[in-house]
């Protein structure tokens, strides 16, 4: 296994490009659990979670990745009623994040190809002409607001036209998935009522009782379901779907509306992005490892085994929050770890995590971010932001955090 990265840094482009994350306002999440001490008796800091629960929390690049390679440290148990958790309620089963081995290769393994870097390559052309669409109309406003008129709608148009799900149907799903990733837990009863909205409609659309269009991901999916072993149920198949109509919308958006974010506030990189759109897959890497998703970076592990990690021993039956966030800023891996260097040597961040558990639409994201980026550095090379950044809006919660609205101007 490999997690080094290559690159192409100019070596004269190196000076004067980085930034520091800490110029960049409102950048990082609120913390979401509760420290309560720095070194327990494994040696690691422990915390609360949410939940009320003690975890252990891993916070070194070398020993997340540990963490998230080993498949000893399940996430089945802890889905249950009063398990530990982030979130304030439990989810179905059978949605991959929940699922250990073998299950969770069986389901993986089918969708595999059709969200590999080539499988979502053919999607290219759509987010293209998506832009396309969206940049005329932001050209046309009188007080443009990119987050509304391009980035918000970019995710989900290009997804629903990859499932094969109708786009009049964006507006009665897409409310609710927006509820169900932000999973506040202020009303436990609306936030039920918005996820059961969203696994209802997907349930839906794979028993047909919803139309489908031909030839789409989802009428690929039912069509091709008994080549699994065992055939995958309608169950399984509306977990895997449901990922994607929650995540390749609503996650693919927030690490997409961040990135500009930052940029239009970096001018040396919005500069490099403009005079290089080459350098633009490197620049998209380094933001990811900066870029926390929500407020969590991954969901807690139980240890079915005793385990080393580098300085420490996990005891099995421990609850153990592998925190990529911090990984992704351990200085012992990334020197100066707040500094976004596009031109930055070493090794791979954590931002879709790793091994079993690696995000199903990482190739998806990077490709749809990378695309974006590289049209609106061409389209607009002067772009700024047009308020204080005290002044733009966020959505802040557990799988999802963004700005909702950028006012730029060029």
């Amino acid at each position: 296994m490999t997690t080094q990265v290559s690159t192409l840094a100019p070596p004269g482009r190196r000076r004067g490009v980085a930034v520091s994350i800490d110029d960049i306002p409102h950048l990082d999440p609120p913390v979401a659990y509760t420290p309560v001490t720095a070194e327990g008796p494994t040696g690691l800091p422990e915390i609360t979670l949410p939940s009320g629960h003690t975890a252990l929390h891993v916070t070194r690049y070398d020993d997340v990745l540990k963490v998230l390679t080993d498949p000893s440290f399940g996430r089945r148990d802890t889905n249950v009623e009063g398990g530990p958790s982030f979130q304030p309620t439990t989810m179905p089963p059978d949605l991959l994040l929940n699922l250990d081995t073998p299950d969770h290769a069986r389901m993986k393994s089918f969708v595999n190809a059709d969200y590999s870097p080539a499988g979502v390559e053919k999607l290219k052309g759509s987010v293209r002409r998506i832009l396309d669409r969206r940049i005329a109309l932001l050209r046309s406003e009188e007080s443009p607001d990119l987050f509304a008129t391009v980035l918000d709608r970019l995710p989900v148009e290009v997804n629903v036209g990859f499932l094969g799900i109708p786009e009049s149907d964006i507006d009665y799903f897409r409310p609710s998935s927006r509820v169900v990733q932000l999973s506040h837990d202020t009303d436990i009863p609306v936030l039920l009522e918005n996820f059961w909205l969203v696994y209802h409609y997907v349930t839906d659309l794979v028993q047909r009782k919803r139309p489908v269009e031909p030839g789409g991901l989802i009428d690929r999916f039912l069509a091709a379901r008994d080549e699994a072993e065992p055939p995958l149920s309608d169950d399984e198949l509306v977990a895997i779907l449901l990922g994607s109509v929650l995540g390749a919308d609503q996650n693919v958006l927030s690490v997409l509306a961040k990135a500009v974010y930052v940029l239009v506030q970096a001018p040396a990189l919005w500069t490099l992005l403009v005079d290089e759109p080459a350098a633009a897959p490197q620049l998209v890497e380094e933001l990811l490892r900066v870029l926390p998703l929500g407020n969590i970076s991954t969901f807690p592990r139980i240890a079915t085994r005793e385990v080393q990690l580098r300085d420490s021993v996990i005891p099995e039956g421990a609850l153990v929050y592998a925190d990529a966030f911090a990984a992704n800023r351990d200085p012992d891996t990334f020197p100066h770890p707040e500094l976004i260097d596009p031109f930055r040597d070493g090794k791979r961040h954590l931002q879709f995590g790793y091994g079993m558990h690696h995000c199903m639409g990482a190739s998806l994201a990077r490709m749809e971010i990378t695309t974006t980026l590289v049209r609106l550095a061409e389209e607009f090379p002067t772009l700024l932001l047009a308020v204080e950044p005290a002044a733009v809006p966020w959505d802040s919660g557990v799988l999802l955090r963004r700005p909702t609205s950028l006012p730029v101007r060029w």
